[in-house]
């Protein structure tokens, strides 16, 4: 579904059924780069398990206008505006990466528009290393490679994907290719200037799950649990074997956990 925000067109996935806001709603933020594809399975799941569902793509992403938001903070107060948008007074936040930084900032800043976040691959902070971030600058095809190489575990590397003939890091590479120019940049320094994770994360007030990769090299699970840690009541889902794609790795299993808290 389209809607309109602050006058520009943003583009929605809704898991396959008519979005109806009377139902309890679940947004769902991508990481950097991407869009909302990488909620493929967990998007259709919701949306036909009585849940209203947004896969949003944020701006400048996906088939969504531009132009990108500089910041976390910038994204989160966006989210705000979304839900206003699309007729909701509040929802459950679920984020990966990049969008569980939106996510976290969004709950911790406007406690209201959250009843609840689910933060994957999420660290108190993101640096990025300076050789993919040059890359990324420069709209080369390395920045690509190294996102899909450290993004995924030994499983997408070999591997194991649960739908026959589909290939992990072909994919996931496919996916950054499609984006425009600079948003890959753009999230990557969002992400490296975020310092305010611990913080953010001693105000949110509202039920918290963290679900981490234990092969992850991106947010390692560590940082996620010093993450969680700072939340108060938060619980942790720690997926065995998963990198930082934990979507697509083990996308039966990350639904597992969501539905912990869904």
């Amino acid at each position: 579904m389209e809607l309109q925000v602050d006058g520009r067109a943003v583009f929605a996935a809704t898991g396959g059924r008519p979005f109806d806001p009377r139902l309890p709603a679940v947004v769902f933020l991508h990481g950097a780069g991407m869009d909302h594809t990488v909620w493929a399975l967990q998007t259709r799941y919701f949306a036909h398990h009585g849940r209203a569902v947004l896969a949003v793509d944020l701006p400048g992403h996906g088939r969504s206008d531009g132009p990108l938001l500089e910041g976390i903070d910038a994204m989160a107060d966006w989210v705000v505006r979304l839900l206003e948008a699309a007729g909701l007074g509040a929802a459950t936040l679920v984020g990966h990466s990049m969008g569980a930084l939106v996510a976290l900032d969004c709950a911790a800043r406007h406690g209201q528009a959250a009843t609840a976040i689910a933060l994957l691959g999420a660290a108190p902070a993101m640096p990025v290393h300076p050789d993919l971030l040059g890359a990324a600058e420069a709209n080369t095809h390395l920045a690509y490679e190294l996102v899909t190489s450290w993004g995924h575990g030994p499983a997408g590397h070999l591997g194991g994907n649960t739908a026959p003939g589909l290939w992990l890091m072909g994919g996931g590479a496919r996916l950054l290719e499609a984006a425009k120019p600079g948003v890959l940049f753009n999230d990557l320094r969002a992400c490296a200037a975020y310092d305010a994770g611990l913080a953010a994360a001693a105000a949110v007030a509202c039920p918290a799950l963290l679900v981490l990769g234990a092969a992850d090299r991106m947010t390692p699970a560590r940082a996620g649990r010093k993450l969680a840690e700072a939340i108060v009541g938060a619980r942790v889902e720690v997926i065995a074997g998963s990198g930082h794609m934990m979507m697509a790795e083990k996308p039966d299993e990350t639904l597992d956990a969501l539905k912990t808290l869904l």
